[in-house]
């Protein structure tokens, strides 16, 4: 279980992951040795799970996103498997999300334009194994994409 100085910790790390370990101690209350050993240790138990740099797909030239919901021939004993790892080799693909019910996935899928998005959809997305139906979601404004948890 995490305590109020692991709390602390990870909420100044969240918002600021490129500090000095120096500097997070600091903003945290804590020593540098007390912060490093914390982290460390939470990274071993998987709390935290990576530093990573985020990329605005939008300022690499793709305005459009649109959700594809699927549903799959459960008839077939590997569809899921056989799916999902074809829609992984899919670049346009940047995430893959899985549900219970009428939808058994949803993907999420980039690209420059219209004419591009209809060129992947023909090329890419309906070759795909097991799909037996789709329904496409145009994707117009984020409302809220925050990773910051309240600890």
């Amino acid at each position: 279980m995490l305590d109020d100085i692991d709390r602390r910790l990870l909420r100044q790390y969240q918002h600021a992951p490129d500090l000095s370990p120096a500097e997070l101690a600091e903003r945290a209350g804590v020593t540098p040795a007390t912060c490093a050993r914390r982290l460390d240790r939470m990274r071993e138990q998987g709390i935290i799970r990576a530093m990573r740099a985020v990329i605005d797909w939008r300022a690499l030239g793709y305005e459009v996103e649109v959700s594809l919901r699927v549903a799959l021939d459960k008839t077939q004993p590997r569809a899921f498997e056989e799916f999902t790892d074809a829609a992984r080799q899919v670049p346009e693909v940047v995430e893959i999300q899985t549900f219970l019910g009428r939808v058994d996935l949803r993907l999420s899928v980039i690209a420059r334009d219209m004419a591009h998005y209809q060129q992947i959809y023909r090329s890419a997305i309906l070759p795909l194994p097991h799909m037996a139906d789709v329904e496409a979601l145009m994707h117009v404004a984020r409302i809220k994409s925050d990773e910051v948890l309240p600890v």
